[in-house]
């Protein structure tokens, strides 16, 4: 009987094993991003975690001078936001959701990438409670032409 409950007990370590082996290695099979950020910045921060929960494989890049990385890429000024980052050939500017850059990837539209401009509260890395400012997530190109890809609805808090 005690050989028994051993033999169970080393087993469902085993698997449980497996599964947080398997876990881990999702998280680091997803596509490679390198976000370019302010040193100071916490919203980046909170971004670049919401990438990395969601199976992206993130290099954070420390820059004091994000605007030269926004010009370098391309960006163009009305589309500026606190943090510029690169995936898969294509600049994904502020607080672009996973569902945005994983769509961008599988399309592969020609545009030079995604942007957030500015710093929408509710989007991802901004959140604050239930509350969610109206946002479009916007395609530009290397013309500087730029036009809707998504939109988001805005959500007023809960009153209780």
């Amino acid at each position: 009987m005690k050989l028994e409950i051993i033999f169970w007990r080393g087993l469902a370590i085993a698997v449980a094993s497996l599964v947080a082996i398997a876990c881990s290695q999702k998280a680091q099979t997803g596509p490679e991003i390198i976000v370019y950020k302010s040193p100071s910045c916490s919203c980046c921060a909170l971004w670049a975690s919401y990438l990395r929960d969601s199976g992206f494989r993130v290099t954070i890049q420390a820059v004091h001078d994000v605007d030269s990385m926004r010009q370098q890429f391309g960006v163009p000024a009305p589309l500026a936001a606190c943090h510029t980052a690169r995936v898969g050939g294509y600049t994904i500017v502020g607080h672009v959701p996973v569902a945005d850059i994983e769509r961008l990837l599988k399309e592969r539209p020609a545009i030079a990438g995604l942007a957030v401009p500015g710093m929408p509260v509710g989007s991802p890395g901004m959140e604050r409670g239930t509350v969610r400012e109206a946002y479009d997530v916007m395609t530009f190109d290397e013309h500087g032409q730029a036009s809707v890809y998504q939109t988001y609805p805005g959500k007023a808090a809960r009153t209780p």
